[in-house]
Order: C-alpha cells, then sequence, then structure tokens
C-alpha cells in the first residue's frame, strides 16, 4: 500500500502522549512528549502536500544484497577490491595502506575479507584470497611493528609509543592507542573536548573496557545538549575542502573503515543499502538527481557547488526576515505550492519567474520539497541507514564522531548542499527569541523531510516510524548543532594520509631511481658500443659482464666470469677502488643487483654464483648499490 508511508497523520499526533515513550532506541537526549507534534503535523503536512502527486512517484528501490556481497562492495569501497579480485593491479597501494591502518581499523576488515572468503568458497570460486592477517605479518616480519605496534586484531596498549613503521621516531604520525593511555589519564582535554588525535574506535574500545569514558545525562531541552569543542591544535586543523582531491580519496576509504570499525566496537550493525538504478529526470528543478542539477547549473554560472534553485530559495527565505513565528514548521497551502512548483519548472532558468509572488512560507515549503523530491536522498541511499542508527550509539561523543565520519563519506555535492542547509537552519535558530524555533523544533521539522524516504517502500514504515521519529530528529539535533565539528578532517585520519604517502613516495623514489639508472647504463652501453666498433677495439669476449656501481668511486667495470666467482666478490672488487673522499659506504651496506632479464629486481646474497646465475638469465644488467629498507 504505497500511501500508508505517510499515514502519520492528525490521528498520529492526539496519540503522541503514548507514541512519545519511544525514547529513541536508548538514546540518552529523548525529547519530551509534546515536542513530537511538531515532527506528526510535518508528516501530515508532506503526506497532503504530495496528494495524488504520491502514486505518481516511482519508487526507489533498495536491492537486498546476497550473502557476502554487502561485504565485497565494501572492500571495493575502500579501496581493498584487490584483496578478492585478482584483475586488480593496486596491490602495492593497498599494503601501503594496510600498513597504516589501527588495530580496530584492522579487525573491521579482516572481518570483511572472511566473510567474502567463506561465500566464495561456497559458491566453488576459484579465487585465492589473500588473508589479509598474512599480509598485516608479513609487515610485521619486514619492518617489525604495524603502524601502532600491535598484533592486527587485539585492542592492547601498546608500549611502542611513538614509533613508525620503519622504526623511526615519529609523534607526528601515531594512528591508534599508543598515545591513548597517557592521553586519557593526563586529561589533555577538557571533558567536552573532541579528541581527533586518536582513532574514534580506539576511544570507543577503551571505554568499552571501562578504562575511559563518561556517560552524559541527557534531556529534551536544547541546553542539554554538551558543548563539544576541538582542541587546538598547533599543527593547524584541517577542513573539507583543504585537501587535494587524491587525498579525499584516501580520506574517504580511512572513513569507511573507520566508521565500520566504531559501529563494530560498539556493537551497531553498519550494512551500506544499495539502490537499484531507477530512470530520473534529466532536466528540470523538482525530483532531479544533483549531478544533473548541478550540470545544467554550471553551465549558467561556471564553478557552482549547490543548485541554483536551492541558493535561491535560501535566499527568498532570508530575504524577508527570519523573525517570522513558526518559520519552516507552518506550511504555505499545499494546492499553492504545487502550481508554484510548476510555474518555477517553466520560468525559472528563463529568469521570467515572479518571485514576489512566492510568500515566506512558501518558499519554505518549496525548500523542503526539493530536498523530498531528490531521486535519493540527499544523505545518500547508501548511508541513510548509517545515519539514522547513529541514535543506537551509547554515547553524545560517539554519535558525534559517527556523524564526522558519515560526512566525509558523503559525495561532494551532496555535502556541500547540506552544509549550506545545516548554516541556515542554524540561522533561524539564532532568531528564536522571535520565531519561536529553537533547536528542537527545527530539528523536528526538517527529520522527516531528510530521513522519511519516499522510496524505501512501506513494509515496516508503520511499526517503526514512532520509534525511528525521535531517534531521526535527535540526530538532526546534533547535525545542525556539531556541524562546525562535522566538517573537521579527524587528525588521525589526516596522519594515516600523511604515512600513505611517505610509503608511496618511498615506493615511487625506488622506482625512479632504478629507471633513471636503466637509462644511464643504456646510455653507457651504448656509448661503449660506438667505441668498440673502432678498428682497435674488440667485442666484449663472451662470459664477461659489466657491472654498474654508480654509488661508489669507481662507477663501472668489467668483470670476467669463473667458476668460482661470488657476487660477495664482485662487490668486494668495486670497494677495493678507492679514489679520494667518493669512497664512503662500507661493505655491509652495498650489494649487488640482478636488474631484468627475467627477473624485475632481485638482491643478490654474497654466496651466489656469478656463473651459475648469469647462464640462467643471460639478459640482466648488473648493479651495485645501496640495499633499500
Amino acid at each position: 500500500r504505497r500511501s500508508g508511508q505517510y499515514t502519520m497523520n492528525h490521528d498520529h499526533s492526539k496519540k503522541t502522549p503514548d507514541g512519545a515513550s519511544f525514547d529513541c532506541s536508548g538514546s540518552q537526549d529523548s525529547l519530551d512528549e509534546l515536542s513530537m507534534d511538531d515532527y506528526w503535523k510535518e508528516i501530515e503536512n508532506i503526506h497532503e502536500t504530495r496528494g495524488n502527486n504520491h502514486e505518481e512517484r516511482v519508487a526507489l528501490v533498495v536491492k537486498e544484497p546476497d550473502e557476502g556481497e554487502l561485504e565485497e562492495e565494501w572492500l571495493k569501497e575502500a579501496g581493498l577490491s584487490n584483496l578478492f579480485d585478482e584483475s586488480s593491479d593496486d596491490s602495492l597501494d593497498s599494503v601501503v595502506f594496510l600498513s597504516t591502518l589501527t588495530r580496530t581499523q584492522k579487525a573491521a576488515v579482516e572481518k570483511r575479507v572472511e566473510t567474502v572468503t567463506q561465500t566464495m568458497r561456497k559458491r566453488n570460486k576459484q579465487h585465492q584470497i589473500p588473508d589479509v592477517r598474512d599480509i598485516f605479518r608479513l609487515q610485521n616480519d619486514s619492518k617489525g611493528k604495524v603502524c601502532d605496534g600491535s598484533e592486527p586484531s587485539t585492542l592492547r596498549t601498546s608500549e611502542n609509543k611513538n614509533e613508525t613503521q620503519d622504526g623511526t621516531k615519529g609523534p607526528m604520525f601515531n594512528l591508534g592507542m599508543d598515545e591513548q593511555k597517557s592521553a586519557l589519564e593526563d586529561v589533555p582535554f577538557s571533558d567536552n573536548d573532541i579528541n581527533l588525535k586518536i582513532s574514534f574506535a580506539e576511544q570507543a574500545a577503551n571505554f568499552k573496557d571501562g578504562s575511559a569514558g563518561k556517560m552524559w545525562k541527557g534531556g529534551g531541552r536544547d541546553t542539554l545538549l554538551p558543548n563539544f569543542r576541538l582542541p587546538k591544535d598547533k599543527t593547524g586543523t584541517t577542513k573539507i575542502g583543504d585537501l587535494a582531491p587524491q587525498d579525499m580519496k584516501k580520506v574517504y576509504s580511512l572513513a569507511l573503515i573507520e566508521l565500520t570499525a566504531l559501529y563494530d566496537v560498539l556493537g551497531t550493525e553498519f550494512k551500506q543499502q544499495k539502490a537499484v538504478k531507477i530512470k530520473t529526470k534529466d532536466s528540470g528543478l523538482f525530483g532531479v538527481p544533483l549531478s544533473v542539477l548541478l550540470e545544467q547549473d554550471q553551465k549558467r554560472v561556471p564553478g557552482t557547488k549547490i543548485p541554483l534553485i536551492f541558493q535561491k530559495l535560501i535566499a527568498q527565505i532570508e530575504e524577508a526576515t527570519l523573525e517570522t513565528e513558526g518559520l519552516l514548521r507552518i506550511p504555505g497551502v499545499s494546492t499553492r505550492i504545487k502550481s508554484l512548483c510548476q510555474e518555477l519548472e517553466a520560468k525559472f532558468y528563463e529568469g521570467t519567474f515572479n518571485w514576489e509572488n512566492v510568500k515566506q512560507h512558501d518558499a519554505a515549503s518549496l525548500l523542503k520539497l526539493f530536498i523530498r523530491e531528490l531521486p535519493q536522498p540527499l544523505l545518500t541511499v547508501e548511508y541513510l541507514k548509517a545515519f539514522q542508527d547513529v541514535q543506537n550509539l551509547p554515547m553524545e561523543e560517539h554519535r558525534v564522531q559517527a556523524l564526522n565520519l558519515l560526512i566525509l563519506l558523503l559525495p561532494e555535492a551532496n555535502r556541500d548542499t547540506l552544509k549550506v542547509l545545516l548554516e541556515f537552519l542554524q540561522r533561524v535558530i539564532d532568531h528564536q527569541d522571535k520565531n519561536k524555533m529553537t533547536l528542537k523544533n527545527v530539528a523536528m521539522v526538517m527529520a522527516p523531510n531528510l530521513f522519511t524516504f519516499h522510496g524505501f517502500g512501506s513494509k515496516t514504515i508503520e511499526q517503526s516510524e514512532f520509534a525511528m521519529a525521535a531517534g531521526t530528529a535527535n540526530v538532526m539535533r546534533f547535525m545542525i548543532q556539531y556541524q562546525k565539528l562535522l566538517w573537521t578532517i579527524p587528525k588521525f585520519i589526516v596522519n594515516q594520509v600523511r604515512k600513505q604517502n611517505t610509503e608511496s613516495q618511498k615506493k615511487e623514489k625506488k622506482d625512479k631511481a632504478v629507471k633513471k639508472l636503466l637509462k644511464k647504463m643504456a646510455y653507457d652501453r651504448e656509448k661503449h658500443e660506438k667505441q668498440e666498433k673502432s678498428p682497435n677495439d674488440t667485442d666484449v669476449p663472451q662470459g664477461v659482464i659489466r657491472v654498474q656501481a654508480p654509488h661508489l668511486s669507481k662507477v663501472s667495470m668489467a668483470i670476467q666470469l669463473t667458476e668460482e666467482l661470488k657476487a660477495g666478490d664482485v662487490v668486494a672488487r668495486f670497494l677495493s677502488q678507492k679514489s679520494g673522499n667518493v669512497q664512503t659506504l662500507k661493505k655491509e651496506e652495498v650489494f649487488l643487483y640482478e636488474i631484468g632479464g627475467n627477473i624485475g629486481e632481485r638482491c643478490l646474497d654474497d654466496d651466489t654464483y656469478m656463473m651459475d646465475l648469469y647462464q640462467l638469465n643471460p639478459n640482466a644488467e648488473w648493479v651495485i648499490k645501496p640495499k633499500q629498507s
């Protein structure tokens, strides 16, 4: 029954004294009974505005995923598809990425990989899926402690306080719980400061263990929400928009893993929804995807990040005064809204629409209509449920942290539009002495427009709507109240990005050095061949190799192979050729490398017999250089 979705009409508003006992599924700041009246009135207004149009809507079908499909999609979103997809070519990047994860993040990854592994086994797929724990162990074996100095799946505090992956001292890159004990015991933050230096999931795990944390007593009044603050950071606070796109991609992956880890630790199920694609309008204003709107708007105003109609409706509301009593709560007449909507569709882009005919309450109703009519919710199909589930987290601090990560996960267009909306709502609240619209009132009125999405059908709406109402209104309160916090990129995530970039640059530098070396060797060989074409020279005889040593005083030498010649002997011969102050490297610092031919690059053991290796790979180049750590 399609119309059943909005059956919460006038009768339900009369029942709110009973219904309001749904205290948002364990929320610590449930709203009082009377305040729910605004929510149900808004539901009724939405139902009335839809009218017959509701039957014309094409519902957005949310696909019920197969077993393991959610986890597979999650790994793809996190940039770790190569862990189960053999065709993926980003394994080096993934190894770098995995090496920067905290313990709880690793546990979240391992859990999803295990599910995908089991599912593929059940499907009898012949995929050889590596165990993520093996990758972590490999990093442990080759580089010592993993990132935060702990075993992948444990939550024990490490004693390796400021040690980075390569063993150097570097507190800037501390990512996990290494500093957590001291950070919590020394109380560097006030009670209501949000700790952005330590992984949220690690903090939650520590709280869950009973070693830290504080429960706030919530209540119905706005004043009882904690006054969370951002502590001062000497290195500066990073806001969304401060980082380059390539770094924001890393932030997205890390935020997804961190949010999942946080929900795992707190015992809340995290499942991304997936929408089945439906046909949507490719032009117009209402019911048009944000991406399409912005594409057509950018042709008129280059660089536009917020839909022009959205900006204009907010401007129209503010043009009068924000002191109007009942602003956002009192609806425009539904028939008039429908007429204005049709007229806007026809005349907005032509510039012939007469805005003087639009009353303030009409503009507010049109603004809410625009949000509701988006083909996919402003908070996205993927994360709408995760936003709703924020209400189930045990502490206000956890909810703010989860919302912070969810904002980072939104597509740029959705995030930018949401930001403009929340800033506008705060300006409305700033005039509450006159307009009587408190944070609670505004949250109650706006929650149904953002959370009660038309596309999700109505199977369980009637049973769950009461319980969802107070919860989503509380989430709406949090988004408005803490919006300045929510657009901050946590320092621990920025540090993880820094670590990834550092490790990636090391790899790139190594690759470039090899290419440069090979180029130089090719040049030297060409020069050598030209010289040997002279009448007095002969070709290099069979069984002679040319070894390059760009780091040593003797940069090149022809070596006659014998049955007994070993790699260590070749290195020793070069080191014996001292010239002034150029010779700085010791025997244990340089190695002979086999490069190219039928191998990429291989560092040779000192006891390698060169004649045998030469016969195995006669096309290799030979280079003496320091070993890469």
